[in-house]
């Protein structure tokens, strides 16, 4: 299998034109001859013809020629000629095949045992990124002379959310997949994007029966390639289509093979009763044809220019200003530091000079400068001994702030030093990692121990309550980034994004975290987790168009699970 090397680009940094109609209708022409396959197509369906029913959707008239071409008819209308690929799974046949002429396609799912049918309509052209692949789903039957129509149908499942997977396809593409929500999924391109990143998408997730299901993600607000198929966890296999436009504006049309690996199961919250077949998620234009719940983090936070930053931050400058969402079950403050002066050295970077004043206030200067510069300071205690505090660096541009990590114990220091801008967006943070040590009057530093980067929670899954009205779980997927997702009302897990990350560790099972929601609102989040009292401490630093804002967070955590992902990752 495949080990991971590390692309230059950040997360979401992949750029791709913006497509035309005209052009889509060109480059899709090819597909009217049916989709690529490294692995030989099933004859399965040649010679016969189908009359597939579905409810509240189309009526589709097929009749197979051979393994490659197929005529159809939908609700009657004329018969169009068109090619296909079909490949089976056991009791399971998938085909897919474009209508020539058009932007719209079909994907099939037939159980030949109960002739129940899943149909995937997929089309282009139809959001404001018209790359962009749509889907509608129905459910229905293939009509059986002198049988009654069957009363069971294929529908929407909770089955196998919280479920991990590697797959390597038969063309050599290999991914890890992991299903921690309802109505969206998150993937690491191992081959295709080197396996650093974690990428979350629209998904839906299909019951056919107790071990086999049906999986699509179409990945929005990136290239708009839909990935679709059919798996069977008892041996965990697969049979699938991906269709859309890659990085290089060409046309992926193809089916595959696939053989994998269960990697792990996440906890899921849903009470028993509850079985996944219904969304239960009140968005506006969701009983609109090809709807789905889709976090666009651009849409809602479109980029700021430096100036546009400049006024929302003249406005509104807000340092701990209390009442944060993320803030409901925090630590409380300590004193610890109150009356204490030190210095913080950082190997290969600043010096500065600390002097705490009382609970909110203190003094610093660079080492070797005369003058002191007060701020406003809160500080935590997560470990006994271990100090967590946040300030800004007033008056600097870009603006600036510090959190530092106090390691008393063993003399250590780390700092996620941040700044509001990036050579990407105005108001996206910043950041880097520096470790030190600590020197102070009875303290006698290290000379060579260090906090260091870790990859000790990668695979992990924790719940986070930061209120009785707000939490989430985090998948700590990859060394270097990780994915959220929000619970719904019912317990069940709903839209999830994700964002590059750093891990650091402090103490054993004590963990310095920081992330950058990077192409969406920019914000920052950096947390201690300790896993000995299942809690976190931390602080938000952000530059928006409400302004300059430095907050704490706090949440209590819950283990959800564990995935079996570190052996994938890491240079070869």
């Amino acid at each position: 299998m495949a080990k991971a090397t590390y692309p230059k680009e950040h997360m979401h940094r992949i750029k791709f034109t913006k497509l035309t109609r005209e052009q889509i209708d060109r480059k899709l022409a090819p597909a009217a001859a049916g989709p690529k396959c490294m692995s030989e197509f099933s004859d399965v369906l040649g010679g016969k013809k189908l009359k597939i029913v579905t409810d509240s959707g189309p009526t589709v008239n097929y009749a197979f020629k051979d393994r490659n071409r197929l005529t159809v008819s939908v609700d009657g209308k004329a018969s169009v000629e068109s090619g296909y690929g079909a490949l089976a799974l056991e009791r399971v046949v998938f085909f897919s095949h474009m209508v020539p002429k058009t932007q719209t396609g079909y994907n099939v799912f037939i159980d030949l045992d109960s002739n129940l049918v899943t149909v995937i309509e997929v089309w282009f052209s139809g959001y404001k990124d018209l790359r962009e692949v749509q889907r509608q789903i129905y459910y229905g039957y293939v009509e059986v002379a002198a049988k009654e129509a069957p009363e069971e149908r294929h529908h929407l499942t909770n089955r196998i959310e919280g479920k991990g997977f590697y797959w390597k396809q038969d063309t050599g593409i290999e991914t890890l997949e992991f299903y921690p929500s309802i109505v969206s999924s998150s993937f690491v391109e191992l081959t295709r994007l080197g396996g650093e990143l974690t990428f979350c998408s629209p998904s839906d997730y299909i019951q056919i029966n107790d071990h086999m299901f049906i999986y699509d993600r179409t990945e929005c607000e990136f290239s708009g390639i839909m990935t679709l198929y059919v798996m069977d966890l008892l041996d965990a296999r697969q049979v699938g289509m991906r269709l859309g436009f890659n990085e290089k504006d060409a046309l992926e049309y193809y089916m595959f093979r696939g053989n994998g690996e269960i990697l792990g199961q996440l906890a899921i919250f849903e009470p028993f009763d509850d079985h996944g077949e219904k969304i239960p998620l009140n968005m506006p234009g969701m009983d609109q044809k090809g709807a789905r719940p889709v976090y666009r983090p651009f849409g809602d936070h479109p980029p700021m220019t430096a100036e546009e930053l400049e006024e929302a931050v003249r406005k509104n400058t807000s340092i701990f200003p209390g009442g944060d969402a993320m803030a409901g079950n925090r630590m409380e403050l300590s004193d610890y530091l109150v009356g204490k002066e030190f210095t913080v050295r950082y190997d290969d970077g600043p010096a500065w000079n600390y002097r705490f004043d009382d609970l909110k206030k203190l003094h610093w200067r660079e080492d070797g400068e005369t003058q002191w510069h007060e701020e406003v300071y809160e500080a935590f205690e997560p470990d006994k001994e271990l100090i967590f505090f946040a300030h800004m660096h007033s008056g600097v541009k870009p603006y600036e702030c510090v959190k530092i990590v106090l390691d008393f114990a063993n003399g250590l220091t780390s700092c996620v030093h941040s700044q509001v801008g990036s050579k990407y967006m105005a108001n996206e943070v910043s950041y880097k990692f520096i470790f030190g040590t600590i020197e102070m009057e009875g303290l006698t530093p290290p000379r060579y121990l260090r906090h260091t980067f870790t990859d000790e929670l990668v695979g992990s899954a924790l719940t986070w309550n930061y209120s009785d009205t707000l939490t989430s779980m985090h998948v700590y997927s990859t060394p270097h980034s990780y994915s959220w997702t929000i619970f719904m009302e019912n317990g069940a897990m709903g839209m999830q994004w994700s964002s590059p990350s750093r891990y650091a560790m402090i103490r054993d099972g004590i963990y310095l975290f920081s992330w950058v929601e990077e192409a969406c609102n920019g914000g920052q989040g950096t947390i201690i987790i300790n896993t000995k009292i299942m809690h976190d401490c931390g602080f938000g630093f952000s530059g928006t168009k409400d302004g300059l804002r430095l907050s704490t967070m706090g949440a209590y955590a819950r283990n959800a699970g564990v995935y079996d992902v570190k052996r994938f990752f890491g240079p070869e």
